[in-house]
């Protein structure tokens, strides 16, 4: 670790539920941590939902159920379990196949002995899930999406594209943070050239701090400011946010995690001109 890379650095973070987390790691390396979480995850759980929801698929069985995110997998199995409901959702599950995202699914579906028969390859985006997908039958199947904080609409098109009948099942959903205060913050300390770098690790975070400054008449200036710093995307799905809205970012982290998203950063820093936050 060189900490003369990111020694005094100002880093930004607009990650919620681990923000700590990485606000520590990057304070590891020497860096200041800026904490402005984008967004706040709100259950979105309503039982009578997930009862009617087993009753039909002992009556029309799913082929295939799709978790994309671990939140919203343990939400669906705490919401069977309120419901007595549990072993009966195991069975089901036990007569599907059960395709995963990436590894945060993996992990509550196999707390509970899931068996797991497809997962994506990284960086874990709606085109891996597809293409680990190629092989199943889908034609006049049902096929059950644990949907996460927002739709994926390209994902059920490319079902319904193979002849699926697709059901989403929400069981949380992405709002704006409750205390918008530290991303005006941000905004300011941008405007005042008081950050370094700028850390993205979803694409929902770009879209709220985007919202929250058209909302202030700030998001021209947001999108240079940012252009004017460096700015680290988690994969390929943050960056292509982060390019819809005209910021380019100066590193993505391959594969999507913390561990190389870091080391980016420190990489990243290590070469940015003196002055360039």
């Amino acid at each position: 670790m060189n900490l003369t890379m990111m020694n005094g650095k100002i880093v930004a973070i607009l990650e919620s539920r681990t923000g700590e987390r990485l606000a520590e790691l990057v304070a590891r390396r020497g860096a200041v941590p800026l904490l402005a979480p984008a967004l706040q995850e709100v259950p979105d759980v309503d039982p009578a939902r997930i009862g009617a929801l087993l009753r039909g698929w002992r009556e029309r069985p799913f082929t295939l159920a799709i978790f994309q995110t671990g939140v919203g997998t343990e939400a669906l199995f705490h919401a069977a379990d309120s419901l007595g409901l549990a072993d009966e959702l195991d069975a089901l599950l036990e007569s599907a196949t059960v395709a995963v995202r990436g590894p945060k699914p993996a992990g509550p579906l196999g707390a509970r002995g899931v068996r797991i028969d497809l997962r994506a390859a990284a960086p874990f985006t709606t085109e891996t899930v597809l293409e680990a997908l190629r092989g199943v039958a889908l034609d006049g199947g049902r096929v059950l999406v644990q949907r996460f904080g927002a739709a994926n609409r390209p994902l059920r098109e490319a079902l319904e594209a193979r002849g699926a009948e697709v059901e989403e099942l929400t069981t949380y959903r992405w709002a704006p943070p409750a205390d918008t205060g530290p991303l005006t913050r941000l905004l300011d300390e941008l405007a005042a050239a008081g950050v370094d770098a700028v850390l993205f690790t979803s694409a929902v975070q770009v879209e709220h701090l985007m919202a929250h400054a058209r909302a202030a008449g700030r998001e021209s200036a947001l999108i240079a400011h940012l252009n004017g710093v460096v700015v680290g995307s988690i994969g390929p799905v943050c960056s292509r946010a982060l390019r819809g809205h005209g910021v380019k970012p100066a590193f993505e982290a391959d594969p999507p995690k913390l561990g190389p998203l870091l080391a980016a950063l420190e990489a990243a820093l290590g070469a940015a001109p003196a002055g360039a936050g």
